[in-house]
């Protein structure tokens, strides 16, 4: 049944982009004011439920660890970090390989303008995603130091209760706001004419993204001495889900699900490690956005960023990464200070990012999650022995 549920919600994300797609290619400017005014709700409700979803799943998930709890977030944290860093790295060597070989103009198609938003609903979040972290982190650790067994109970509940904002509100609303993201590129032209030129990049990245998780399973295993196999081969149901919703965090109860039948994975470490992957391990979005920022620049200022600059880049992306919303857009919304910072982006760059991002996002998302698993597993090698008991 929940088998069946996947496929439709993936299906419903599908009919959303084809739907969009079509409403951007007729709409006049006071229709697309309209859609572009759905988008812009939608958009503010979903990046206001991220710091719930942190603090709601992060901090409970710290309290059930007990007195390993330290240790465990440390180096989950740390692996985190890691990844998206090396990820990164790999993706800019291949862009500095690669891209240079590629027919690319350096002049950007003119895209048509879009219309006024009709007007705005702004819905601030209740406090900023690393405010979130932060508060999760701390709040976790002071119940396990304080023994606050009433307060570990309401962590429980709030769980559950973020849960059920996140599957009866979000997912519903996600494939609306997904054909209002197509229908906005698909008015601009940017599926015209900005697809073209990165349909191949699409594909080198995606490939990228195989070949990270790759690396990472092919670690965890020789960590763990366990088959990285017997985690992989339960992911397919999450890694459709994330295609489908292109969030983290709304694919969140079937990851869980597919880590939890994992007999290579004790159920403690899934608990812990999953939920709080799925807001700070975001591998293949990171991949992604390093080589389509490295492709961009030669788009338009005709030459790859200085070697230096990259790795500042990279070394400050990875921080970032940790602390972004696992939403649509969450890894570009949290490192646009330092795509314009530090690589000097401009604009026209930033909106290109954006907009060639979202055609691959859910691809990175699924990366993502698919990821976690090897993380979880790693944890395990690392503090538990073959016969799934603490090491001492």
């Amino acid at each position: 049944m929940k088998k069946k549920h996947d496929m439709n919600l993936i299906v419903k994300m599908l009919i959303g982009i084809a739907i969009g797609i079509i409403l951007g290619l007729v709409a006049n400017e006071k229709f697309m004011q309209v859609i572009l005014t759905i988008k812009e709700i939608l958009g503010s409700i979903i990046f206001f439920t991220v710091p719930l979803v942190i603090f709601g799943f992060i901090t409970p998930a710290i309290t059930s660890l007990k007195d390993n709890a330290s240790k465990m977030l440390g180096t989950m944290l740390g692996m985190s970090y890691l990844s998206a860093v090396c990820a990164a790295t790999m993706s800019a060597v291949a862009g500095y390989i690669i891209i240079p070989h590629l027919n690319i103009s350096s002049q950007v198609a003119q895209l048509q303008k879009l219309p006024e938003i009709v007007f705005k609903l702004k819905i601030d979040p209740i406090m900023p995603v690393m405010t979130a972290l932060v508060l999760a982190i701390f709040t976790g650790v002071s119940v396990i130091w304080t023994k606050a067994e009433a307060v570990d109970k309401l962590l429980g509940e709030i769980q559950q209760m973020v849960m059920a904002i996140i599957t009866r509100i979000i997912v519903p609303i996600l494939p609306i706001f997904i054909a209002t993201t197509f229908s906005e590129l698909s008015y601009t032209g940017s599926l015209t004419k900005q697809l073209p030129v990165f349909l191949e990049v699409i594909i080198i990245v995606l490939i990228g993204h195989f070949i990270w998780l790759t690396v990472l399973y092919s670690i965890a295993g020789a960590i763990s001495k366990q088959n990285p196999w017997e985690v992989v081969k339960h992911y397919l149901p999450a890694y459709l889900t994330a295609v489908g919703t292109m969030s983290s965090a709304a694919t969140l109860p079937v990851s869980l699900k597919c880590a939890h039948k994992s007999k290579a994975l004790l159920p403690e470490v899934v608990d812990f490690a999953i939920p709080l992957g799925a807001t700070t391990h975001l591998c293949g979005s990171v991949l992604t956005e390093m080589f389509f920022c490295l492709t961009i620049s030669k788009i338009l200022y005709g030459s790859l960023p200085h070697v230096g600059t990259v790795v500042l880049f990279i070394i400050l992306f990875g921080i970032f990464a940790v602390g972004a919303p696992g939403v649509p857009g969450g890894t570009v919304m949290a490192s646009l200070a330092i795509v314009t910072g530090v690589l000097g982006f401009e604009a026209s760059g930033v909106g290109l990012l954006m907009a060639i991002f979202a055609l691959q996002d859910s691809f990175g998302t699924a990366c993502n999650i698919t990821g976690d698993g090897a993380l979880a597993l790693a944890l395990r090698g690392i503090f538990y022995d073959k016969d799934g008991n603490l090491k001492k």
